[in-house]
């Protein structure tokens, strides 16, 4: 079965293809994802790779997690499932003067 793994503390000049290089040397690449600035596309340095079993990602963790790339240390971990966050904007009450001062005006 498949393992994601959060691969994090990478350098902005780190390719994915780097990565999936040094990945395939414990197992099987299912898929893996760097995440981007939505606005301006730039890497956040960190991302996610999924192996294709259990043994890769066990093997993954315990190679790479502090291994250098580009002068930097990796953190490999298991990913920890996606908190569920309700989108939107707004909601709750402000509770700072700014707020306080408003309604005392009306």
């Amino acid at each position: 079965m498949a393992k994601k793994l959060y691969v994090g503390n990478l350098s902005y000049n780190t390719t994915q293809e780097q990565i999936r290089t040094l990945f395939a040397e414990v197992g099987e690449i299912a898929e893996i994802t760097f995440i981007t600035d939505r606005e301006t596309g730039r890497p956040k340095g960190f991302g996610f790779i999924e192996m294709a079993t259990e043994a890769g990602a066990q093997e993954a963790i315990k190679r790479f997690n502090g291994y250098v790339v580009d002068d930097r240390a990796l953190t490999v971990n298991e990913a920890r499932p996606r908190e569920d966050r309700s989108g939107g904007f707004g909601g709750g009450r402000r509770n700072d003067s700014q707020s306080r001062n408003r309604r005392g005006r009306f």
